[in-house]
C-alpha cells in the first residue's frame, strides 16, 4: 500500500501544475494579439477590436476549435500598440483550455481599458515587442504566433523588412487582419510586408464593424491550423 500510494504521488506529482512543469506546459498555440492603437484609432474603433475579440472567444465554435487541438488547450495574450516607442501588454498570458477559460478572457478583454491612447503606426515595433514575449510565457507551444490588426501602414521606427526577419529567425509566425477603413489596398500591403511564416495569412476587414466578423474567421483559422513539421 505504501509503494502504491508513492506511485500515485509521484504521478500527481508530475501531472500538478507546479512551477517546473508550467515552465513546460503544452499548448497547441502560443498567440500574441495585437491590437492597433494609434492616433487613426478613436474610441469607439478601438472598442470595436475588443467587442470582436470578446465575442470570439465566447463563440461556441471558437471554444470548440480550442478542445480539437492534440492539447487542447492555447496560450494568449493581448498587447497594444503605436509608435516605436509604445506598446504596452494589457493582458498577460492566459491558458485558455476549456469554455469557462475561454469565457473568463473575454470578459476580461471586454473589460480592458485602453493602455496607448494615441501614436504613429509601428508594425514592425509591434513585432519586435511581441517575439520576446513568448521566451518568457511558461508555455511550449507547437505554434508561436503574433495576430496583428492594424488600419495603416508602417510608418514608425525600424523597417517591415527588421521585423520580418526577426519573427522568421525565432520561428514566430505573423498573421494580419487589415482594416481597410482609410486604406482601400491594405491587405495588399499586409501580404508583402507584413505577414511571414508557414502558413501565414491575411484575412481583410473593410471597417471596424467588419472587425467584429472578420477576426473571428482569423482566430478560427489560426486555432485550427495543423502543427509545423
Amino acid at each position: 500500500m505504501r509503494i502504491l500510494k508513492a506511485v500515485l504521488g509521484l504521478c500527481l506529482l508530475l501531472l500538478a501544475p507546479s512551477s517546473v512543469a508550467q515552465s513546460e506546459y503544452p499548448v497547441d498555440v502560443e498567440l500574441v494579439l495585437a491590437l492597433d492603437s494609434s492616433a487613426s484609432v478613436d474610441r469607439f474603433e478601438f472598442d470595436l477590436q475588443l467587442r470582436g475579440l470578446a465575442l470570439a472567444f465566447s463563440d461556441p465554435e471558437v471554444q470548440e476549435a480550442i478542445k480539437g487541438g492534440p492539447f487542447q488547450a492555447i496560450a494568449v495574450t493581448m498587447l497594444e500598440w503605436s509608435s516605436a516607442d509604445r506598446q504596452a501588454v494589457s493582458i498577460p498570458w492566459r491558458l485558455i483550455d476549456s469554455a469557462e477559460s475561454a469565457n473568463a478572457l473575454a470578459a476580461e478583454i471586454a473589460d480592458s481599458p485602453r493602455s496607448v491612447e494615441t501614436g504613429a503606426t509601428s508594425i514592425s515595433a509591434a513585432i519586435f515587442y511581441a517575439v520576446p514575449l513568448f521566451a518568457a510565457n511558461n508555455y511550449a507551444g507547437q505554434r508561436q504566433v503574433i495576430d496583428i490588426s492594424g488600419d495603416g501602414f508602417n510608418n514608425s521606427g525600424r523597417t517591415m523588412r527588421d521585423g520580418r526577419e526577426l519573427a522568421r529567425g525565432a520561428g514566430v509566425i505573423v498573421n494580419g487582419l487589415a482594416i481597410q477603413n482609410q486604406v482601400l489596398d491594405l491587405g495588399g500591403y499586409f501580404e508583402e510586408y507584413v505577414i511571414t511564416g508557414p502558413g501565414s495569412f491575411v484575412i481583410t476587414a473593410e471597417d471596424y464593424q467588419d472587425y467584429v466578423k472578420a477576426i473571428r474567421r482569423k482566430l478560427l483559422r489560426e486555432i485550427r491550423a495543423g502543427p509545423i513539421s
